[in-house]
């Protein structure tokens, strides 16, 4: 849904298009930190990230893609050694499960190969839009909407880009001021911007080169 007054809507799409512009020069490397080689690693890193740092993931999954390497050997997986293969992403128990069930259901549904659908993709245990995002986008070059994890959901409270503390709600919000071939675009240049300047507990304001333009800028103590 369009904000609700068109000078709101115009002033937010205008601020966005520039957030867009001047991180894209300040961070003209942003990309994907998981590391990957093919759509099915890139599924189980994203689903393994979850809770977890991308240095943790990227740490673990060399060990686990070569033990690891089709749906098949997830879905027959022992899931107590398949625990303990992933022990050190966090929450291993529930996300083994995930990776074990997401494993079937790939080797049933859909021919062992990871779906190029957001219907189809937020089917599978442990993965919701904001990873079908990433699978779809860096594992297919298909767009379909934006990629909302914690530094996304920040940075654009704090950049008065939306009101919502839901992802699903900011992930519409974005899609509605942001044009959709940027929409992945902006997910990259704000996570890379959130990791490196805009942090959770101390944002560096002096040193952010959206300070002019941010409504938050300055007001953490």
């Amino acid at each position: 849904m369009i904000v609700k007054k068109p000078e709101v809507y115009l002033e937010r799409k205008a601020r966005a298009q520039e957030v867009i512009k001047l991180l894209g020069k300040e961070h003209s490397n942003a990309k994907i930190a998981l590391r990957y080689k093919n759509a099915l690693e890139l599924l189980v890193a994203t689903i393994l990230s979850a809770q977890a740092t991308d240095d943790q993931i990227n740490a673990l999954t060399p060990r686990l893609f070569q033990k690891y390497a089709s749906a098949e050997d997830y879905a027959n997986a022992d899931l107590a050694e398949l625990e303990q293969d992933i022990r050190s992403s966090g929450f291993y128990r529930n996300k083994a499960k995930n990776l074990k069930n997401t494993g079937k259901l790939l080797v049933e549904k859909y021919n062992s190969q990871v779906p190029k659908t957001m219907e189809e993709l937020v089917e599978l245990p442990g993965v919701a839009r904001k990873t079908a995002n990433i699978v779809l986008f860096n594992a297919y070059g298909i767009i379909a909407g934006i990629a909302v994890d914690t530094h996304v959901r920040r940075l654009a409270q704090r950049l008065g880009l939306s009101e919502n503390t839901n992802q699903d709600k900011i992930e519409k919000d974005l899609m509605n001021i942001v044009p959709k071939d940027k929409w992945m675009r902006i997910t990259d240049l704000l996570i890379f911007h959130g990791r490196r300047v805009c942090n959770a507990r101390k944002p560096r304001c002096v040193a952010c080169l959206l300070n002019k333009l941010c409504p938050s800028a300055f007001t953490f103590s």
